[in-house]
């Protein structure tokens, strides 16, 4: 789907090895299904243009575990290399038509189809070079970058991500308040999880 004849893709980064949970977080249960099914789910439904999924570390058991029918697949073998390396990944499929890329993170199913379309629309409305959500004036994710960067993301090295380009271009940053606190939520440890699971009475 499109806003305002803007297309803009979303990359999904699901590549890393979930240090601290011990296991791969994407493929935890949620919702009956797995974590990033639901945040998968949630991009599909949205007025994102295309989904990229970046894939690494079990790669193989997350596909048969997990719907990717609807989505560009790509796998970052590199993953070790931390978050960079899946964002070039995922940056090579995006389709030249694209004005942004959506970045979102793949141990944070609570961003959902509403947060993704109203920062969809904001970045449509001003074209800033970098879109943010905050909630109670603390920033999280998922970030739209506007294509004038890609070149900026593809120079990136180690376990870097967007947010080095915040202090950068600070003066081109749009901040959308969301009051939504699923932007600030990821699934890094078991604690976290069982957070998760007893918000939605699992």
């Amino acid at each position: 789907m499109i806003y305002k004849d803007i297309k803009i893709a979303g990359i999904i980064l699901a590549a890393g090895k979930s240090f601290r949970l011990g296991k791969s977080k994407q493929i935890l249960a949620f919702k009956k299904k797995t974590i990033l099914h639901e945040i998968i789910k949630n991009a599909c439904n949205s007025l994102l243009y295309e989904i990229i999924v970046v894939l690494g570390h079990n790669a193989n058991k997350i596909k048969k575990k997990v719907d990717l029918s609807n989505v560009k697949v790509t796998l970052n073998i590199d993953y070790e290399k931390g978050q960079s390396s899946s964002i070039q990944k995922g940056l090579k499929l995006i389709s030249d038509n694209c004005a942004a890329g959506m970045f979102l993170l793949g141990d944070q199913p609570l961003v959902s189809t509403k947060i993704i379309n109203i920062l969809i629309k904001e970045f449509c409305n001003t074209k800033a070079y970098i879109t943010i959500p905050t909630c109670n004036g603390k920033r999280g994710n998922p970030v739209i970058i506007h294509r004038k960067l890609f070149y900026k993301l593809k120079s990136l090295k180690y376990d870097t991500g967007p947010r080095i380009l915040f202090n950068e271009f600070k003066k081109k940053i749009k901040e959308v308040e969301t009051n939504d606190y699923g932007i600030n939520f990821d699934v890094d440890t078991q604690k976290d999880y069982e957070k998760l699971k007893a918000l939605h009475n699992e």
